[in-house]
C-alpha cells in the first residue's frame, strides 16, 4: 500500500507558514504604534495590571526576566552546540551558533533602526533580549530530531515568554509590544535561516 503524500507535505508547508505568519506580526504590531512611538492602548493596559498586581514585590521583576539575560541564554546556547557536537551532528552545531547571532545582529542592525521605536536611550522594537532568547530556543527546536524534545521546548517555551514579559515590563526595560514583536522577529528569522542551512548542508555533493 502506497503511504499518501498529504503529511509529508503538510509538514513541508509548516514551517513556510509559520515564517509567513511570524513577519506578519512583527510588521503589524508597529503599526498600532502612536507617532512617538510610545506605549498602545494594549501596553498601557498589560502595564496597568503589571504594575498594580506586582509592584509590591520589586525583587520578583528581577527572577522573571531572568530567563532573558545572558547568563541564562548563552550557556543555554553553547550547552546545546556541545550537545550536538558530542553526537557529531555538526549541521546542528553549527546552526545553534550561527543562526541565532545572525538573528541577533539582523535584529540590532536593521530592524530596530528601522521601526525606530525609542525608550530612555536605546531602541526597544523587536525586544533584543528577546530576539536572543526566543532565537536560541528556536533554533534548538528545529534541529531537535525528536517530536517530543520538540514539543516539550515550545511548551516550555510557551510558559517562559509570558513571565519574562511580566519581568521586562515590570523593570520598566520594555513594553509589552516589543516582547510580542521580538518574539515574532525570533521565530521568522530563525526559522528563515534554518531552510537554507537544512538544505545545503543535508544536500550531497554532485558527483564528479
Amino acid at each position: 500500500m502506497t503511504r499518501s503524500p498529504a503529511p509529508h507535505l503538510a509538514r513541508q508547508a509548516a514551517l513556510p507558514a509559520l515564517i509567513i505568519a511570524a513577519v506578519i506580526v512583527t510588521v503589524v504590531v508597529p503599526q498600532f504604534f502612536p507617532a512617538d512611538g510610545g506605549p498602545t492602548g494594549l501596553d498601557n493596559s498589560l502595564d496597568g495590571h503589571i504594575h498594580s498586581s506586582f509592584d509590591a514585590h520589586q525583587w520578583l521583576y528581577r527572577v522573571l526576566v531572568a530567563p532573558s539575560n545572558n547568563y541564562i541564554a548563552i550557556p543555554l546556547q553553547l550547552g546545546a552546540a556541545l550537545r550536538f557536537a558530542y553526537r557529531r551532528q555538526w549541521w546542528a552545531t553549527g546552526f545553534m551558533i550561527i543562526g541565532p547571532e545572525v538573528a541577533i545582529m539582523v535584529n540590532s542592525f536593521a530592524l530596530k533602526p528601522f521601526w525606530d521605536r525609542q525608550l530612555h536611550h536605546y531602541l526597544a522594537y523587536p525586544s533584543g533580549h528577546t530576539v536572543q532568547l526566543v532565537a536560541i530556543v528556536t533554533a534548538l527546536a528545529l534541529v531537535s530530531e525528536s517530536t517530543r524534545a520538540r514539543v516539550t521546548i515550545v511548551v516550555v517555551m510557551a510558559v517562559v515568554l509570558p513571565v519574562v514579559l511580566v519581568g521586562m515590563v515590570g523593570m520598566g526595560y520594555h513594553h509589552p509590544t516589543d516582547v510580542i514583536g521580538g518574539t515574532a522577529a525570533a521565530i521568522a528569522m530563525a526559522s528563515a535561516l534554518y531552510l537554507p542551512w537544512r538544505y545545503f548542508t543535508h544536500t550531497p555533493p554532485p558527483p564528479r
